[in-house]
């Protein structure tokens, strides 16, 4: 792949690549779905019946469907730049897509609000730094104040060859059915070129800076981290 707009074509757009996606976050995610049962405990700390939660990157509808199924009276917006994941989402969610607006586009596509919660889950990494900040000031701007706001992503080390280590070790982790060790590989190179990943402290940082607050660490997966916070 020549560029990060290719990278995401070929994961997000092509037909085929959409077809899969339901299947390729737990192979990819160590701990996948307890992570999203995890999710769904922290926004109900929280969020009263009747809520309505933000998600931002909800193409393919997965922890869409996870939320709706944990609390029958949430309602949900959903954000994802991609019209086929969208198409997708839908079907994921079959029935429960009636309490689900889905709007095509970023953050900035999302209503103003307020929601009483956001999430943004194996998304992040795909926004360069600025816009990453960009899109962590929209969410915030979007949230009732104390509201929770939950998001995971690749987040490991990056110093002293710790960042090469660590893609190395994601590599070798894909090495299962779904890759080769010719593809992984292939995919090591383009994870590497065209995602941003940072430290988990500059992680937290960034969350903090854009005005969240008692940021806590609650999932761990190999090269993935998650935090909730608080508006």
């Amino acid at each position: 792949m020549d560029s990060k707009a290719d990278f995401l074509e070929a994961a997000f757009h092509v037909p085929e690549a959409v077809a899969k996606y339901v299947d390729s976050p737990p192979i990819a995610v160590p701990g996948f779905a307890d992570m999203q049962r995890m999710a769904a405990l922290l926004l109900a700390e929280r969020v009263q019946s009747h809520g309505r939660i933000l998600v931002v990157g909800a193409g393919g509808g997965l922890e869409l469907k996870v939320f709706a199924q944990a609390e029958p009276s949430w309602e949900f917006d959903g954000v994802d730049p991609s019209p086929a994941m969208l198409q997708l989402a839908e079907q994921t969610l079959g029935p429960l897509a009636s309490r689900v607006r889905l709007h095509e586009g970023k953050v900035d596509a999302a209503p103003e609000g307020p929601f009483d919660a956001a999430t943004c889950i194996l998304t992040m990494h795909f926004a360069d730094l600025e816009e990453r900040k960009q899109m962590l000031a929209a969410i915030r701007q979007r949230l009732k104040p104390q509201a929770p706001f939950i998001v995971v992503h690749l987040s490991f080390p990056q110093a002293d060859g710790a960042r090469q280590r660590w893609l190395s070790r994601y590599a070798a982790y894909m090495v299962r059915p779904a890759l080769d060790a010719e593809k992984a590989s292939q995919f090591q190179k383009a994870v590497d070129a065209y995602l941003t990943i940072l430290e988990p402290q500059r992680d937290e940082s960034l969350l903090q800076e854009a005005g969240f607050s008692d940021v806590e660490l609650f999932y761990a997966g190999f090269a993935f981290r998650g935090w909730v916070s608080y508006a």
